[in-house]
Parts: structure tokens; sequence; C-alpha cells
């Protein structure tokens, strides 16, 4: 049986307290949640892709150490890594 992914979204207001809070809430339960970054939330062009880079560091800086993301296209892909492995 395959559980469903949670999935999150990145609006104008950005990364904040509330939206980590709401991702370690997500963790207690699962492994991997998709976050998809809306177009209110980046900026056009190159500028658009450090802005998500910018919020994947954010993200996992809020987070802590036993996490791990990478970037496909506007989504984010956060995943719970075992403790004692490095990323």
């Amino acid at each position: 049986m395959v559980s469903k992914m949670p999935q999150a979204q990145i609006g104008k207001s950005g990364v904040t307290e509330n939206f980590i809070s709401t991702l370690k809430t997500y963790f207690n339960s699962y492994k991997i949640v998709r976050i998809s970054v809306l177009k209110s939330a980046k900026e056009s062009g190159s500028e658009g892709r450090q802005q998500i880079k910018e919020y994947k560091e954010k993200i996992l800086s809020g987070l802590g150490n036993n996490f791990a993301a990478r970037i496909i296209g506007f989504v984010i892909v956060v995943r719970k890594v075992r403790k004692g492995k490095s990323t």
C-alpha cells in the first residue's frame, strides 16, 4: 500500500515560522513532503530560480539536520533522512 505524499504551497508570504511548523507536523507521519512554489512567490527569469534555492535553504535550516531537499522545476521535495546519516 502506497501512502499519499502530503503537499504544501509557498505563496506570496514566503517561508514563515507557521509554514515550518506545518512541515514539522507533516514529518511526524510522513517521510517525504512535496512543496509547490506558486507564481506569486517567485520572480520571473533566473531570479526566480535563485528565489526557489533560497526557499529551500530556509526550509532546511528551519527543520534541522535530519532533512534533505531537492528542487525539481518549481517543486521542492523534502525528505527525512535517518539519524546519523549525512547528506
